[in-house]
Parts: structure tokens; sequence; C-alpha cells
């Protein structure tokens, strides 16, 4: 109920609304009758021009206007209003106030209690809750309890702290306005009840002492859990840095192999130290500013970062001791490689030396002095024992390497030993007077001079002159003997051979790869030296290495047939048996050399050769080395000689003259096809002629039909000196013509051509039983042919009725 005066009640109403404990449902407003009519409180009577709406109130309630108390009792009784009202009811306004003050203790009280268990239960939440392994759900649950926290710190507790501050100053105020002793002890005793609200600031202060470590905790677990990532991350790349560190090979089995290790081990080591450590070494600064910062997990962490501390060490060490082993690697191999290139000039230099002028005492005391200075060039490998190399290398030293190691050490043994023999054969053709061999070798014509070979090595006399010099085997193994004589059983002397064939055969299959295919001819196709490329040479390698990756192909795995023979040497003819037929490739190279030697005196002298010779550190260029086939063809039927000399059992002897027989036979067609290098002056493509068969000097008289030439070829009483090629479809006669000049090989210059097919022979010629006929187109021209030798007639005319026969039956 308000009093008179709305002036004044109005906010009396509204702060009355709010202090009662429920809600107030009605409320009478008493107020004067007449502007200057007394109100029933003694203080309106200083309201004047008073002014009234219900709207004003803006209270959601009703409002009930009363003009005296006769109408305020037709709503109240009058027993329950006070005496201002002229009821009976003793009204005290400080009694009001207490009771109603301990009402407001009283709700505080359960306020207080309530926040206390709304603050345990948050707390139980808390260290309930159970952490996620998962960065992004971990910073989740950081924000949503920072923000529960804030929410009931900001709602919750300061506004009851409020409360309790205003519930504290209104009860100072009763306490000062009571005098009664007894009454002043009540409120004393309802203050003690106001402790509430200290004990709300200890539940405050313990409440953010909690929350504070359980969000250093939550923020710690996070910062572990992103350690623990970027820990992982930084494991797996040193892993793989030590698998690409384990991946590379600690020790090559070649100077190329092993320096591209070393290049392979240098850009990991700067990868790893530039990229991959810096970034190792941040994860580890990172760790010890968290273990710095009192971390809960302080062991783990320094656990990590020893984890990867060492497997850095690891990698640093491995990478380090690898690049020791390669780097001693490398220098073993260069040493073994300086030893090898050493003995393929030894070998060189013995095969390029010519029989001719080992008959004068000046040709073979300049040959012995070619030997002396190649033996001052001998390689640091061949002063030092296979024991001093084994103790200096010993850390590096594998079984391969040991077995490099020996098989160069044997060569460097095998090649002095062959040198020395040499020099021993030449010392005595030093003391003697032999007359000179005359050589087979072909020039062009006078008028063809440009057809000339520039180097004595693409010519037949090399074939000859190799297959001459290497028969005589005492220059290189003693004395000759017989190959069907009673064999001599000599394991050590097998074993040496065996150990040269093999030895030889790598340096061959070695040099066809490495020099020629990889070398010369690879470079053919590199676009970086195309412009040093002449136009004749463009697309033109198959005719200037004719079928040399063929032979190259072939040759490897012959090499692997003939290591498989090492322990079993007497298996060897079978071997060459076996791959007879693949031998054939030497006729196919041979057939191609016209090409290949017209080509290469085209672009002699083109920088492309120059540059390629260059990059292979060769003193030789490239026509020695397409020579390198053709010379290899006489050193087997040698070799097998000599097996062949020293095998015991018949069945295996069999095989190995068999084989000799076939190598044989392989180098003289080889041979005959030199020769045909040198024939000038054809007007056709002597490949169309098919293969060479037999070639050989004749003396030939010549018969015409024709009355006129007959009575001049009667006129000539001496006969010409022909040459014949005798070809699978043709017969051709040529005459030799010699030059002086500096490497004196001779060339054949065309004469006639006698098709197969209108050929017929006479075996026997009256007067002498080295001459036959050869007769043309019916007799139209008959050519009496006198042969050095019996021998030679009888085998020209075998060879002579095969292919006749063979063309009948075609």
């Amino acid at each position: 109920m308000a009093e008179s005066n709305p002036l004044r009640g109005f906010p009396r109403l509204r702060r009355a609304a709010t202090s009662f404990p429920g809600n107030l449902h009605l409320v009478l407003v008493l107020r004067p009758t007449s502007l200057l009519g007394s109100a029933p409180s003694p203080s309106s009577s200083t309201d004047l021009g008073f002014r009234f709406s219900q709207d004003d109130f803006l209270l959601k309630m009703p409002v009930v206007m009363l003009r005296s108390v006769g109408d305020l009792l037709r709503y109240i009784d009058e027993n329950h209003l006070t005496s201002d009202f002229t009821a009976k009811v003793e009204y005290c306004q400080s009694d009001w106030i207490v009771l109603r003050t301990l009402q407001a203790i009283e709700t505080f009280a359960v306020t207080v209690k309530e926040i206390a268990q709304l603050l345990q239960g948050f707390g139980s939440e808390l260290s309930e809750t159970e952490l996620p392994d998962e960065a992004n759900a971990i910073e989740f649950l950081l924000h949503s309890h920072t923000h529960r926290y804030r929410q009931m710190k900001q709602d919750d507790i300061r506004s009851v702290l409020k409360e309790g501050r205003l519930l504290s100053s209104n009860l100072e105020t009763v306490k000062a306005s009571k005098r009664d002793i007894e009454e002043e002890r009540e409120i004393q005793s309802d203050m003690d009840t106001v402790q509430l609200l200290s004990q709300l600031r200890d539940m405050e202060e313990a409440f953010d002492g909690f929350f504070e470590k359980h969000h250093l905790k939550l923020q710690q677990y996070l910062q572990l859990l992103h350690y623990e990532i970027s820990f992982q991350q930084m494991e797996e790349v040193l892993e793989r840095l030590s698998a690409q560190e384990k991946g590379i090979a600690s020790l090559g089995t070649t100077v190329v192999q092993t320096e591209q290790l070393l290049r392979d081990l240098e850009m990991l080591d700067k990868h790893a130290e530039q990229e991959e450590m810096a970034r190792a070494q941040v994860v580890i600064l990172h760790g010890h500013q968290l273990a710095a910062n009192h971390h809960y997990a302080l062991a783990l962490i320094i656990q990590r970062c020893n984890e990867l501390r060492h497997l850095c060490d690891v990698i640093t060490t491995a990478i380090r001791t690898k690049r020791a082993s390669l780097t001693r690697t490398r220098d073993l191999l260069l040493r073994l490689e300086e030893a090898l290139r050493w003995c393929d000039e030894g070998a060189y230099l013995l095969a390029s030396q010519m029989v001719d002028k080992f008959q004068t005492r000046e040709g073979a005391q300049e040959a012995l002095q070619y030997l002396s200075c190649h033996q001052e060039r001998a390689p640091s490998a061949l002063k030092n024992s296979q024991d001093t190399l084994s103790l200096e290398f010993e850390a590096i030293l594998t079984p391969q390497l040991q077995s490099q190691v020996s098989m160069v050490t044997e060569k460097l043994n095998s090649m002095q030993s062959m040198i020395r023999n040499r020099e021993q054969c030449l010392r005595k053709l030093a003391d003697m007077q032999v007359r000179p061999i005359q050589l087979v070798a072909p020039r062009p014509e006078p008028d063809q001079t440009s057809m000339r070979c520039k180097s004595p090595l693409f010519s037949p006399k090399h074939i000859e002159v190799m297959h001459d010099y290497q028969g005589n085997r005492s220059c290189l193994y003693g004395s000759t003997t017989e190959t069907d004589s009673e064999a001599e059983d000599n394991p050590e002397q097998v074993t040496h051979v065996m150990k040269e064939l093999i030895a030889t055969e790598r340096i061959y299959v070695d040099e066809l790869l490495s020099v020629l295919l990889q070398g010369y001819r690879a470079e053919m196709e590199d676009p970086s030296v195309s412009n040093l490329l002449p136009s004749a040479l463009r697309c033109q390698k198959d005719v200037l290495f004719g079928n040399m990756p063929e032979i190259y192909q072939f040759h490897s795995i012959f090499l692997q047939d003939l290591q498989g023979c090492l322990e079993t040497p007497e298996r060897v003819g079978a071997c060459f048996l076996q791959r007879k037929e693949k031998f054939q490739v030497y006729e196919r190279y041979c057939q191609n050399k016209p090409r290949s030697e017209l080509l290469w005196r085209q672009c002699a002298d083109s920088p492309f050769f120059q540059e390629c010779q260059k990059k292979l550190d060769h003193k030789l260029g490239l026509d020695s080395y397409l020579l390198k086939p053709v010379q290899r063809l006489t050193k087997y039927q040698l070799l097998l000689k000599e097996l062949l000399k020293h095998c015991v059992e018949e069945h295996y002897r069999c095989e190995l003259r068999e084989a000799l027989d076939s190598m044989l036979e392989l180098l003289k067609s080889v041979n005959d096809s030199m020769h045909q290098i040198a024939i000038t002056g054809y007007q056709g493509d002597l490949g169309q002629l098919g293969r060479v068969v037999m070639q050989g000097g004749f003396s030939v008289w010549i018969s015409h039909k024709r009355a006129a030439v007959r009575m001049k070829e009667l006129a000539r009483f001496k006969p010409m000196q022909r040459h014949l090629f005798l070809y699978e479809h043709a017969l051709l006669f040529c005459k030799r013509r010699d030059e002086d000049n500096h490497d004196r090989t001779p060339f054949y210059s065309f004469k006639s051509c006698l098709r197969m097919t209108a050929v017929g022979i006479t075996e026997t010629v009256k007067g002498d039983v080295k001459k036959f006929e050869i007769w043309y187109s019916g007799r139209e021209v008959v050519y009496i042919v006198q042969a050095p030798t019996v021998e030679v007639k009888v085998a020209w005319l075998t060879e002579i009725r095969k292919i006749l026969t063979n063309q009948q039956r075609l």
C-alpha cells in the first residue's frame, strides 16, 4: 500500500517491489480528495499541484486509487492496518527493516550454498573431463572451459558478491540506528551470517586457483601434443634421410660409379645439413623452452630431444664415415684403372708392332725402345705388391675389391711377362738378318688417291701381320710345337693362358662399350655437341660403326661363358663351338668396312672426333679402335693352340682342335674381306657379290674366240699377274699394284668380273699340274690360271665346284 503522495511514492514503489520476497499482486494508492485537503500521511501536506496517471508507474499489476481510509477498509481488515490509518496494529519501521534484513540474509545464505554447489559441480566436470588426442579438440575444449569460467564468474559469483556487499551495508546502517543492547546483539548475530560473504570470496579465490591450474594443464597438454606431432614428423624425416644414406653404397666397383656415389652423398649431406638438421635443431630448441617453463611432461620432452639429437648424430657420423670409405675406394680404383690402362696400352703396343720391322736390326731396336719407354711409365700399383695394397686399403677391402686387386695384379704380372718375352724375342731378332716378309695390303689407284686410307691401322696388312706374327708363339709363349704332337700336362701354363684369355676378353668388351658405344657412338646422339657433328656423319652411325652393338652383345655373353671355364679350361673348345655361328658377326662387320673407312676418311679431321678423343683422354684416334674387332680375332687361334698343346684328354683335344679350325677359317674369311677393301675401280657394290670365299695371287693367260684378240693374246708369252677374288656369285680379276710410301700397302686394280652363272672349269691343262682353265660364256673367253702350288689349285677347284654345284641345285 502506498502513501497519498504519488510524486514521492513512485520511486518508492519501484524499490519496494524489488524488496518483497514474493510478487506484488495489487497496489492500493490513497490520495487526498481536494487539492488542499490533508492526506492520511502527515508528510503529504506539502505536495501541491499533483497530477497522477496509472501509466506512470509502469508496473505490471493492478493499481487501485482510493479517496479515503474507508475505501481502504474495503480491501484490508482494520486489524491489519497500523495506527497511521486509525487501526489497532502497532507498526515499527525499524523492526520491519530488521525482519526484512533477516529474510534477505537467509536468502543470501541459500544463494551462496547454491553457488558453492555450482562451482563444485563445474570443478568436478573439469577434473573428470577426458582429454582428447587431437589438437583441434583440445583447442575447442580450452575455449569452451574458459568461456564457461568467465560467464560463471561474471553472472553468478560477482552478482552474489554485489548482493552481499549491499546487504552488509544495510546491516551497518541498521546497527548504527539501534540503541538497545539486546537488539544490537541480535543484529550482531545476524552479522555473523553475513560472514558468508567472506566465505564466498574464499570460494572465488579457490575456484580461480583451480581453474588457473586446469587452464595451464590444458595449455601444456596442447603444447605437448603439438610437440609430439613435430617430433614424429621430424623423426620420419630423419628416418628417410637415414634410409637414403643407407641406400647409397659404401663401396663402388668402378671409378665412375664411386664418383657418382660421392656426388649423391654430397647432395644428401647438403640437403640434410642445410634443411633437415636445421629443422631438427629448431624442434630440439622448442623442447628445451618447454622444459624451462616447468612443463608437467618434462621427462618425456627431454627424452624426445635426446632421441632427435641421437638420430642427427647417427646420420652425420654415417655420412662422414661413408664419405671417407668412398674416397678411399676411389683412390684404390684409380690406381687399378691406371694399371689396367697401362696393360691395355701394353697390349696395344705389342699388337701394333709390325713384323716387317722386326726383320732389321734397327726395327728390332726401335721396338725394344718403345717397350722400355712403356715399362718406365709403369703405374704405382705395379711397384707395390698385392699384400702392400691390401694392407694400405684394408679398411675398405671387400671380397669383390680384393678380387679386383688380385685380377689387376695378375694382369700386371702377365703383361710384364709378355713384355719380357717380347723383349727376349726382339733381342734375338736384333742379332739376326731375316728377309723381309712380303706384305699384302691395299692401296687405291693413283687416280683415286682420295680413296686411300690415312692410317695404316685400317690396312689388310695388319690382318696378315698379326696372323703371321702372333702365329710365331716363340715371341709370346716359347718355342713353337705342332698342335697334333703329344700333349704336355702343365696345369700352371693352362691356368696362365686361361687368365690371359679372360682378362683380354674383358678389356675388349669394356673397350667396345665405354670407348665406342658409350663414347663416340653415344656422343653422335648428344644434342650438346650436335653443332660439331659433320653433316656427312648425321644418321650415319650404323655405317661408321657397322654392327658393333651386335658384336658387343655377343661378347658380353661370351665373356661369361669363358669365365665359367676358368676352373675347367678343357671345356673352352666346347664353348667356342657352341658360339661358332655367332662369330659370323665379324664377316658382316668386315663387309661394311669399306663404307666405314670411306666415311671415316671424309670426317677424320672433324672437331667432333677431336672433342670425343679429348673427353675419353685417348692418345689414339677412333680409327685405331675400329680395328679392335679385327685384331681380337687373331688372338683366339693363338690361345686355342696353346691350350691344345697342354690338353691330355682326347675328347677335349678334339673339341679344341675343331674350335681352332673354326677360328682359323673365320680368320681367313675376315682376312679375305679385309683384302676386298683394297679393290679399286669396280663400278658397283661388292656386297652384292656375296661372301668372299677365297682370294690369292695367280699367273693368268687369256684366250679369246675372236681372231684378232686371240692373235694378240698368243703373242703374249709372259703371263699376267692377277689377284683373284672368288665370291659366291662372281670371280674378280684384279691387278696388284705396289707403291713406295710410308706404309708400303698395295691395292688391287679391278680388271674384269665373271658371273658364276656363266663360268665353267677345266681341272687339268697339259704340261703343268698347277694350271687349270676357267672359261666364260661357252668358252668365249678362256682363262688359263697357274696356281703357286698344287695345294692352292686343289683348294680353289674344290670351292669353285661347290659354288657351281649349288647353282645347279638352285
